[in-house]
């Protein structure tokens, strides 16, 4: 007989606020970030002084010679804490694959734990000035002495080795991909703060963009951007007396693949492998399965983890997800589509690592999507990363 995980729906998420998302915002990083977390704060009916817990991932998604500084091109939660004029009882950040769903997983276990009452989970990206990879690099030691001077480097080449074994495995065709990018821009032009608001994308803008690292193309990936967005976390049962719906936190998963690789090289079977296991663990952390999900929204930093995400959590059968897309798989304005992209996603939004996915859920189980409300919607995932190096976060309405 399986247990409840003593996690499943003891945390909700309470309130939150999102900054414009910009190409390259007028205010620093800091700034924006503080801002935005005071909003968050206020939309859950709370002061600062009652904040007593911080996670966050400080992670600056930039491959180059571009410096990371705290409050500028990365916001910690200490630098956040300190800004609040909060002197929290728990502090930490995550270090590891995940961002989003990591956050919220240590703010969970603090809250459970009664480390923290109320909890402030925040992501700030930074989009810095000049070419996005650019790199003074003159040698290459360690691990990548191995790859970087045959080329393959950054993160074009990590998703261009398994993009392109999944159209030679299963026959697809990479014009086919834009309906992934259709979707997510589509989706993002209806979402105000979106960097792309009112600016879709048709497939012949798709189909002319040029080829970045064979196959992917410039709109296969997000756009880097400025932004910062806060969630604001605690107990289920403090969280009745709020203002707004709880969104419990039904469970969360992480996996890694057991192979050693070198540095970005992402086999497609490490990828599946280690994915199923993902899957696996989530539906046993959130008690329910695929067919239960109301509102899946799988991780799209690149257009290709939307095939592979699909897969992995069993929405379709391995090396269908080409034709399930194609053939209006997940159009959310069809009855019978699956709704993966209807936050618009990072390609729709913007580099925003995981919070896309996470908001949309939390908006709509809120009943806070406003005319993009779903009707019926109780149960929603949110993916990050890659399912092989990456984490999943189960939401519900239940108690």
């Amino acid at each position: 007989m399986t247990q409840t995980p003593p996690l499943r729906n003891q945390v909700a998420i309470v309130g939150y606020a999102h900054s414009p998302i910009e190409r390259h915002a007028e205010r620093n990083l800091g700034i924006v970030t503080l801002a935005t977390a005071l909003d968050a704060i206020a939309d859950a009916g709370l002061r600062p002084d009652q904040i007593d817990g911080f996670t966050s991932s400080a992670l600056f998604p930039s491959a180059g010679s571009h410096a990371a500084v705290d409050g500028v091109s990365m916001v910690t939660s200490a630098w956040l804490a300190q800004r609040l004029g909060s002197n929290p009882r728990y502090l930490t950040g995550f270090q590891g694959f995940g961002q989003m769903p990591g956050s919220v997983a240590l703010a969970v276990n603090a809250i459970v734990s009664g480390a923290a009452d109320y909890v402030v989970v925040h992501r700030s990206l930074h989009n810095p000035p000049g070419s996005y990879h650019g790199n003074v690099m003159q040698t290459a030691s360690g691990d990548m002495q191995w790859t970087a001077p045959q080329g393959y480097f950054g993160p074009l080449a990590m998703i261009g080795l398994p993009y392109n074994e999944y159209l030679q495995r299963y026959n697809a065709d990479r014009d086919s991909m834009a309906a992934v990018v259709v979707e997510a821009r589509k989706n993002g032009s209806r979402i105000p703060w979106s960097t792309w608001y009112d600016k879709p994308l048709t497939v012949d803008e798709y189909l002319a963009s040029p080829t970045l690292v064979d196959p992917v193309r410039r709109f296969d990936c997000d756009i880097p951007v400025d932004g910062a967005a806060v969630f604001v976390l605690t107990s289920a049962e403090r969280a009745r007396d709020l203002p707004h719906r709880p969104v419990n936190i039904a469970g969360y998963a992480f996996s890694s693949p057991t192979r050693r690789r070198l540095p970005m090289h992402w086999p497609l079977d490490d990828i599946a492998g280690a994915g199923a296991e993902t899957a696996r663990r989530l539906w046993t952390s959130a008690g329910f399965g695929p067919d239960e999900v109301d509102l899946p929204q799988l991780y799209d930093g690149f257009s290709p983890f939307v095939w592979f995400w699909l897969e992995a959590l069993g929405f379709c059968p391995v090396g269908e997800a080409h034709r399930f897309v194609e053939s209006g798989g997940i159009d959310s304005d069809s009855p019978d589509g699956l709704p993966a992209l209807s936050g618009g996603g990072a390609l729709g939004n913007g580099r925003m690592h995981g919070v896309p996915q996470v908001l949309e859920c939390y908006l709509q189980l809120a009943g806070r999507a406003g005319a993009r409300q779903r009707e019926g919607v109780t149960t929603a995932i949110a993916c990050h990363a890659s399912p092989h190096l990456g984490g999943v976060l189960a939401f519900t309405t239940e108690s």
